[in-house]
């Protein structure tokens, strides 16, 4: 791993990151779920080449970003672990979770999941959680750990590394039909933007 690609994998995450977070306002205590595929990252098959050094360039500077909104990180594993996602304690009380018994390793759960476990001072491995927005780095599919209804953002930042990146918030859902009157919804104006998110 070159110390160039880190240091464009942790720019290009931090300028995704804060555009979300200024796209979709999540409220302090929200939850935000990674996927990340390394392997994906440096551009090979998912799950072909596990690099903890790649997923720290990630998730280091995420969890600052995180950290200054309030916001919980959720790093989810890979398929081999069910997709169980890496909490830490905070996290794991304040939205009530349930744990299961593992400890992610990159060749089962893969390196970000790994990553996240061993730099979290009391890290829980849970099953599920309802995310309220998230980013995909590498088509690791993260849908299943957001809660309904996800609506796709779109950023100018479109890839990290040589990784396809997706992001997407939340919003409740709309109930009532027609004669129905909803509240605005506050991401639904791009900022500095004259087009909807």
């Amino acid at each position: 791993m070159s110390r160039d690609l880190c240091g464009r994998v942790s720019r290009d995450t931090r300028d995704a990151a804060r555009r979300l977070l200024a796209i979709a306002r999540p409220e302090p205590g929200s939850a935000f779920v990674l996927g990340l595929s390394t392997s994906e990252l440096v551009g090979e098959n998912i799950g072909s080449s596990w690099d903890t050094g790649l997923a720290a360039a990630v998730i280091d500077p995420l969890r600052g970003i995180l950290a200054d909104a309030g916001v919980h990180l959720a790093v989810q594993c890979c398929e081999h672990l069910n997709r169980c996602l890496v909490v830490d304690e905070d996290c794991f009380r304040s939205l009530g979770l349930r744990e299961v018994s593992v400890i992610p390793r990159p060749g089962a759960g893969g390196a970000g999941a790994a990553y996240a476990f061993d730099s979290t001072r009391s890290p829980r491995v849970v099953e599920e959680i309802e995310g309220h927005l998230g980013m995909d780095i590498g088509d690791t599919f993260i849908g299943m750990h957001l809660r309904p209804v996800v609506v796709p953002v779109r950023l100018d930042v479109r890839e990290v590394g040589a990784a396809r990146l997706t992001v997407a918030r939340t919003r409740p859902p709309l109930v009532g039909g027609e004669r129905a009157e909803y509240p605005p919804d506050p991401a639904k104006e791009c900022p500095g933007s004259s087009r909807s998110c």
